[in-house]
């Protein structure tokens, strides 16, 4: 499903380069559910921005469903997100002008696909906010604004769900549901589920790990 191979990542920096990942090579295999772990700043969500196709590496490839994205222009690495890939971020990225409703149907709509409104409405009471479809962001709780989030992303069938952080911002009971939810439509819909996660309870709950020490894979299971 997902293959990196010697991946790297430098910056340019006054004086030389930075390297953020060293040489980065991993397998993940469909449907898994594996967690990204590792210190703040050894390279966690700059790994998961190469795997995802959101950055360019500096040298190796990520390869996922036999496509080599590293060889993608910047357009068509973002068709190709658009059809394979689902996102939640810490800080939620709602559209706040938009609501729960219209947040789930944009990329439904994007894709061309039919019939939006009554899949974004399935999702969003799958999530437990059918009550709160008309609603906009800022008339919900950082909860629930994850739930809108975790709907959006599983909406379009994603092969891949990326999730950077995803109970960075909420309470840990609040947390608790959200994975909970995570979890269970990943089992629902045999979704590959990469998690860049600092929670190590809920790194134990994936089924493999990687661990990151500045920029380098140090360890694997």
């Amino acid at each position: 499903m997902i293959k990196a191979e010697n991946l790297q990542k430098r910056v340019p920096m006054a004086g030389g380069e930075l390297e953020i990942l060293k040489g980065i090579t991993l397998e993940i295999k469909s449907g898994e559910s594996v967690a990204i772990i590792g210190a703040s700043g050894s390279g966690k969500s700059t790994l998961l921005g190469l795997l995802a196709g959101l950055d360019e590496a500096s040298g190796g490839r990520v390869v996922i469903n036999d496509t080599d994205i590293s060889a993608l222009d910047e357009d068509q690495r973002a068709l190709f997100r658009g059809r394979e890939v689902g996102f939640v971020f810490q800080s939620f990225q709602l559209l706040p002008a938009l609501t729960a409703l219209e947040n789930v149907m944009l990329p439904l709509e994007l894709q061309g696909q039919g019939d939006v409104r009554k899949q974004a409405r399935h999702f969003l009471e799958r999530v437990g906010l059918g009550s709160r479809v008309q609603h906009y962001p800022r008339q919900m709780s950082g909860g629930e604004q994850q739930r809108v989030a975790i709907a959006r992303a599983f909406a379009n069938s994603p092969a891949i769900l990326f999730a950077d952080e995803p109970t960075g911002n909420l309470d840990t009971t609040t947390g608790s549901h959200i994975v909970d939810l995570l979890f269970e439509l990943n089992r629902e819909q045999g979704t590959t589920l990469v998690l860049v996660t600092h929670d190590h309870a809920l790194a134990a709950r994936c089924q493999h790990r990687f661990r990151l020490d500045a920029g380098a894979l140090v360890e694997g299971d």
